[in-house]
């Protein structure tokens, strides 16, 4: 969590309280949770006994799983297994053009340099092949360390100093070429492209046009300007990516004296902003003088990186709130659905499903798919007798259905989708444990979303502990994961268990906070969020936790990166960081030989990372590049 996350949280709890179904709160011992839900494969779903889960999980044999566990580290590099080597492909600043200034260490760079150069603190990303020797990765830079980019560490912001940190955000798009030694970046590359907090950006679907996304510069609500905090991301079969908004709020805020609404203070809205200070500078992110630009963001951004020229568009049927990942499949009934999780603490876990369905024969009308269809939000029903499983439902969002009517405030979709934190409240939707990235299985019909922690669980009065938050004040995190009925991703319901339960075993012994059966001494992390499979089928896991190891977290190093057998329910350290920073963001090349991995936020609140250039040198977020010494497929 970074320095603005924290400000953010301080100034903007969460004001209100809904009403929810209760789940019992259980006090369940060791023993009741190895004879649960825990390391429970996606093929044998709810048929291994407890015994044999246990067991596979601990053996160490997983056939998926061909590489030596690394240890807990400290270190300020990245260490990976044995026959693996890492190197830089690109991090902050780097030009993406020639004539363009290089970066400069201790600050430096001009507002102008940075909307020409790569963003800041790259997160989620796509990689989009373009021939056997080209191709483009789309990602995500959402947002800036301010006491790292500046000489005066944001102490002393003006106007120019805002247009940087803006020029920072949003998303790069690079060309890269695959050449003897390995895959680079183009300078010049025909798709480069920077997209920040000032691209011109259509908005669609059914809020397109609604007097809520008016403002005096766009009195027709049909076009913003940016993209900010885009977090994680996802791909269409189609060709585009999507860029996910997620913690906008951020960047508001106003010096005069105003009523914040009940619908903006659920978004995090406060008159005073975390930190970032762009409402003294910009008056479009000041509440006071332009109350609707904070509902012109939080939404999916589909962007084709294909053609430069293309305008960003907001997809608004898929909800606004603070988006994590956007995680599409293809239903097997044709019809596209895209998972969706609200990152923070008690809000919910939401899915879309298309009106019309995909056309691999037809890809321009494929690119209309994301504007008509049903949003849901997720409930889960706790097990019997305490049991880390159990079934859950899809609730429509859908205007008219449910209690949302006019009555209730939401007079139209619109409304609906614009407020959908409002609407999944009104409908009883499960408050989860910041239910974060997605990822569906790429061979059966199985999703999985990691809930990263909440400190809140247990504490407050929406949040009662139970189902899959088994947890009080739970600071580790947890794996959902969750069938479909008949395995079709647009049921009505599903079967859920936790896949894994974060936890440290070390210091707790026994018991919830020890951790599922699949933790142990040697692979043990916390709040895991970044997840995502490669096509064996194994599941990558990424991680934004605590790095003090001290107290609760002692051993468990700086964030890390694991990779686990979903059939098995092992788990193995992969990859740890540098001081201080998230690991975040994965892609494959692919053949499955080349693992592009991001690193967040090295040396956040200055605390002695000189990542990646060492030295004495500004640390830096990057993109790294992962391959085996033999060449071989990555993981296996």
């Amino acid at each position: 969590m970074s320095q603005f996350e924290r400000k953010d949280e301080q100034n903007h709890p969460r004001t209100q309280v809904p009403e929810f179904t209760q789940m019992v709160e259980q006090s369940l011992s060791r023993r009741r949770f190895l004879g649960g839900a825990a390391a429970l494969g996606a093929v044998a779903f709810f048929s291994a006994s407890p015994v044999s889960r246990a067991i596979a999980a601990a053996t160490g044999n997983s056939p998926l799983l061909g590489f030596k566990a690394v240890p807990a580290s400290t270190a300020d590099t990245i260490v990976v297994p044995e026959g693996y080597q890492v190197e830089r492909l690109i991090s902050w600043g780097d030009p993406l053009f020639s004539g363009v200034a290089e970066f400069k260490d201790k600050g430096g760079n001009t507002a102008a340099d940075q909307a020409k150069q790569f963003g800041d603190n790259n997160d989620g990303m796509s990689f989009f092949p373009v021939d056997d020797n080209t191709a483009i990765l789309a990602i995500n830079n959402e947002y800036c360390n301010y006491e790292i980019m500046f000489p005066h560490q944001g102490k002393n912001m003006s106007a120019e100093d805002v247009k940087c940190a803006q020029a920072a955000h949003g998303v790069s798009v690079l060309t890269i070429k695959k050449q003897a030694d390995g895959w680079r970046v183009e300078k010049d590359g025909k798709y480069n492209r920077r997209i920040d907090a000032n691209t011109p950006m259509a908005i669609s679907g059914p809020a397109k046009g609604h007097p809520l996304l008016q403002t005096a510069a766009d009195p027709k609500g049909e076009l913003a300007l940016g993209t900010i905090n885009n977090c994680a991301n996802g791909m269409t079969p189609w060709g585009t990516y999507l860029t996910c908004e997620e913690n906008v709020n951020k960047y508001f805020g106003t010096r005069e004296q105003i009523e914040i609404s009940p619908a903006l203070a659920r978004y995090g809205m406060a008159a005073e902003d975390a930190g970032f200070l762009w409402n003294r500078f910009d008056p479009r992110f000041d509440l006071a003088k332009n109350p609707n630009e904070p509902n012109r963001f939080g939404w999916v951004v589909e962007i084709d990186p294909k053609d430069p020229t293309s305008t960003p568009i907001k997809r608004t049927a898929l909800g606004r709130f603070k988006h994590e990942n956007a995680e599409l499949v293809i239903d097997k009934d044709g019809h596209v659905v895209v998972y969706l999780g609200d990152d923070e603490r008690g809000e919910h876990l939401y899915r879309f499903v298309s009106k019309g369905k995909y056309n691999p024969n037809d890809q321009a009308a494929n690119r209309e798919l994301l504007d008509e269809g049903t949003l849901y939000v997720a409930k889960f029903h706790a097990g019997q007798d305490g049991e880390l499983k159990g079934k859950g439902e899809w609730i429509e969002l859908s205007h008219g259905k449910n209690g949302l009517t006019k009555e209730n405030g939401f007079a139209s979709q619109a409304e609906i989708l614009i407020h959908a934190r409002l609407a999944a409240t009104q409908v009883g939707a499960t408050t989860m444990d910041r239910p974060e990235w997605v990822a569906a299985h790429p061979h059966e019909p199985v999703v999985f979303c990691t809930l990263t922690n909440n400190k809140n669980r247990g504490v407050k009065d929406n949040q009662p502990v139970g189902g899959p938050n088994p947890r009080a004040e739970n600071h580790y995190g947890q794996i959902v994961r969750w069938r479909p009925t008949g395995g079709s991703h647009t049921a009505a319901g599903f079967d859920w268990d936790l896949f894994v339960l974060a936890g440290n075993p070390t210091v707790h012994g026994e018991g919830l906070y020890a951790g599922s059966a699949n933790i142990n001494a040697d692979n043990m992390f916390n709040s895991p969020d970044g997840i995502g499979f490669d096509q064996g089928g194994r599941l990558w896991i990424q991680t934004d936790g605590k790095y003090s190891n001290e107290g609760d977290f002692a051993g468990q190093g700086n964030n890390q990166m694991l990779c686990a057998d979903p059939d098995s329910g092992e788990i193995r350290r992969f990859l740890t960081g540098p001081i201080a920073c998230e690991i975040t963001g994965l892609a494959f090349s692919p053949d499955q030989k080349t693992l592009f991995v991001g690193v967040q936020h090295p040396g956040e609140d200055l605390v002695g990372s000189h990542f990646p250039m060492g030295g004495d040198s500004t640390p830096r977020s990057s993109v790294m590049i992962i391959t085996r010494e033999d060449g071989g497929i990555i993981g296996a």
